[in-house]
């Protein structure tokens, strides 16, 4: 899922995302209650409407805000109140206020307000941090007042094995239509992040999607699905792509290189989206370099694209039991960067 997170994929139009093969995209519950408002949305007819995108929708619930914007935080048992990064105005946030926003923002799946801990947390919190999402969830599902939309449950525990069956079986009770896996991809080595799934998603119901948050790189995704994970979502392909940098079938292209500058050929010859079909290396790096606009752009919907390919990819490698080979395949083809 790409991310939206002001009700918008930076830089990128609905038919551009449907063209580069995305199915569904993610908004921030926390940012736009702020900004515009989740009141103001609802009266201009919803996520949906506003954004003109006719796919399904994720809002997640502000909980990663508390982990991220910890410092403008303050947590408790009942709710967090934020001091707003705009303004420094207050903002509460309770599991029921979570389920309220998101309601009016009208996505087709919402999800928990969870507590998300730093990855070098002590284990004392971090069991704190299990029980409370626990019972914010049962909070969260008592809240939920429209049936059109699916609350997914999230299990939090870091890398403790032990922490996270106690989040699943805290959480499983209350039949949520889909669970997510939290708190991982926040500052742990990749090998604790992979060993964590192979602990925590044989807990979760095979008949429910299982989303890894906030997560990640194209590596992350091959590693994740072959774990059994269905969704994903990750500012990356975006944010690399502003930033000059692409993924490609053979490593990241950083397109600034001046080794580029000359290059008539398209960013990735084995993609055919339509950055890869009608643009050279050479003429993106000079967009870059003349900082123009279109080269962000341009970037943003070729990676949006890769990752589309990729999920593509595993999904039908998945089908003929071929998922392993295919994760041999790409290692050896990303080793590069130039």
């Amino acid at each position: 899922m790409p991310v939206g997170t002001a009700a918008t994929v930076k830089g990128l139009t609905p038919e551009q995302l449907r063209e580069a093969g995305v199915q569904m995209v993610l908004a921030n519950t926390y940012h736009l209650a702020l900004r515009p408002g989740a009141d103001v949305i609802a009266d201009l007819g919803g996520l949906h409407r506003v954004m003109q995108w006719d796919g399904p929708i994720l809002t997640d619930s502000g909980g990663f805000q508390v982990f991220s914007l910890a410092r403008l935080t303050k947590l408790d048992d009942d709710k967090v109140v934020f001091r707003s990064h705009f303004d420094g105005s207050p903002f509460e946030l309770s599991p029921e206020k979570a389920i309220q926003i998101q309601e009016q923002l009208g996505a087709d799946c919402m999800m928990c307000l969870d507590e998300c801990p730093p990855h070098d947390v002590s284990r004392d919190k971090l069991e704190l941090a299990v029980d409370r999402t626990t019972r914010w969830a049962g909070r969260c599902k008592a809240a939920q007042t429209r049936r059109d939309q699916a609350l997914f449950g999230i299990v939090q525990g870091g890398i403790d094995a032990e922490l996270r069956e106690r989040s699943a079986k805290g959480l499983l009770p209350l039949d949520f239509p889909g669970y997510a896996i939290g708190g991982l991809g926040v500052g742990e080595e990749p090998s604790l992040m992979y060993a964590a799934l192979d602990f925590t998603a044989p807990l979760l119901p095979a008949d429910r999607p299982r989303y890894l948050m906030g997560v990640g790189k194209p590596i992350d995704l091959v590693e994740g699905v072959l774990r059994g994970v269905d969704l994903f979502d990750c500012v990356m392909p975006t944010r690399n792509g502003r930033n000059a940098t692409a993924f490609t079938s053979r490593g990241l292209v950083r397109i600034r290189n001046a080794r580029h500058q000359r290059d008539q050929r398209p960013l990735d010859e084995d993609c055919g989206c339509t950055v890869c079909r009608r643009f050279s290396r050479g003429y993106l790096r000079h967009l870059f370099v003349a900082d123009e606009m279109l080269g962000p752009i341009l970037l943003s919907l070729h990676n949006v694209a890769f990752y589309q390919r990729l999920m593509a990819d595993l999904r039908a490698a998945c089908l003929e039991n071929r998922g392993a080979e295919l994760r041999s395949t790409l290692l050896a083809r990303w080793e590069s960067t130039v």
